[in-house]
């Protein structure tokens, strides 16, 4: 144990070491937030039961509604997007002061963001038709590949918004959450059709980014702008949920009438204004925080592999609810029904197991997730072993390659 500590001492050093000083440490971290935020949260509030003899899908949200405010704290898109923003707005305008084409930028972006998607798609749907071909019933297969793709509608709207920033990054939050507050009006006040509500599918996520587009320009130096946003964020919530109808999760509850998330509603923009205010208020306490290496560290490699947390955490999931079957009784936290305190102090425990099978996946999928580099030559290798000048539109990267930093974890 003492030699782990020592080697992971030695690598956080030389990853804090290797970094340029004029990155913003605190756009990693809030990234990898958001990251952890949604992954905890889709193994606290899903749960996979035998109840119904197949493997259904259930929330301890829908049997325990009391637990509504815990889903606050694990509903963290909103700051993806806004950090999303802020570096697609920064690394297209560095990208065109160096006369980068518009092409070739976007294509840099949306290549990492898509490559490891292929890796999921390819296993689950060999999966999926091995499953069908052994006889398993429709609806568990339906559930399972459910899960699996759900997170895959964030990055597609992730990617249009990262495609449109020429166009998206001086546009004014006001216009987009105009926009969400008039679709909810049409579909809640005038019974509109529920297909306008596909309208806050963007708009709804525009918000945050174009708030991250204007922390770019620098409007938020002074913290004044992020405490408004969260003072006013908040009380909309707040308002918005008590006397506006709206429900007080802030994530979806299987057999709800009304889902905050799908499509967002007003109440759960007005919460990320409030989230993307506190996470723009944190940015002092961060940067001090990530001023220590063995922090910034685990930062640092969270953030190498990201998209591969994103895309597999449900995997790593139904993995564990899977196996779990071949036990004799149905697993408490596992397969039961999410309808006690005790399952919650049950499913608690499983936590590790979930990460225990994540990193499995990580190792066997994060190649995916980073690009090809061609070999070069040792007469040609940089002799401190830095990063060459990051590609088009990139943001500044660590001078360690991901390669170093994992051969050395």
């Amino acid at each position: 144990m003492r030699e782990l500590r020592a080697r992971w001492s030695v690598l956080a050093d030389r990853i804090d070491a290797g970094t340029p000083p004029g990155r913003d440490r605190t756009v990693d971290a809030l990234r990898a937030f958001a990251i952890l935020g949604v992954v905890l949260g889709h193994w606290l509030v899903t749960a996979l039961t035998t109840a119904d003899g197949g493997l259904s899908t259930t929330s301890p949200l829908a049997h325990l509604p009391w637990l509504a405010p815990v889903s606050w704290l694990f509903q963290t898109l909103a700051v993806f997007f806004l950090v999303g923003g802020h570096v697609a707005a920064r690394g297209h305008a560095s990208a065109r002061e160096r006369g980068v084409p518009y092409g070739a930028w976007v294509g840099q972006r949306l290549s990492r963001l898509f490559r490891p998607v292929a890796a999921v798609l390819a296993l689950w749907s060999v999966t999926a038709g091995g499953m069908l071909l052994g006889g398993a019933e429709l609806s568990t297969v339906q559930t399972l590949v459910k899960l699996v793709l759900s997170p895959l509608w964030f990055l597609l709207v992730f990617a249009v918004l990262t495609a449109a920033t020429p166009l998206v990054v001086r546009l004014s939050p006001l216009w987009p959450l105009a926009v969400v507050a008039g679709v909810d009006v049409w579909r809640f006040g005038f019974g509109g059709p529920e297909w306008i509500g596909g309208v806050n599918v963007a708009a709804g996520w525009l918000v945050p980014y174009t708030l991250g587009a204007a922390w770019s320009r620098g409007a938020f130096a002074r913290r004044t702008p992020a405490a408004l946003l969260v003072g006013g964020g908040a009380a909309a919530t707040f308002g918005l949920v008590l006397w506006g109808g709206y429900p007080a999760s802030m994530v979806g509850v299987p057999g709800a009438p009304i889902s905050n998330l799908n499509p967002p509603t007003l109440a759960a923009v007005a919460f990320g204004l409030a989230q993307c205010g506190l996470a723009l208020l944190l940015r002092g306490p961060l940067d001090r925080a990530m001023r220590r290496p063995r922090a910034w560290a685990k930062v640092a490699l969270m953030n190498l592999s990201a998209m591969t947390v994103f895309l597999w955490h449900q995997t790593a999931m139904m993995a564990v609810t899977a196996l779990g079957l071949l036990a004799p009784a149905d697993l408490p936290g596992l397969h039961t029904v999410p309808d006690s305190v005790q399952w919650i102090a049950a499913r608690l425990l499983w936590l590790p197991v979930f990460a225990a099978a994540l990193g499995v996946c990580w190792a066997a999928f994060r190649t995916y997730e980073q690009a090809r580099r061609p070999k070069r030559s040792a007469s040609s290798r940089p002799v401190t072993g830095s990063r060459t000048v990051p590609g088009p539109g990139t943001a500044p990267r660590s001078r360690v390659t991901s390669e170093e930093v994992i051969n050395h974890a």
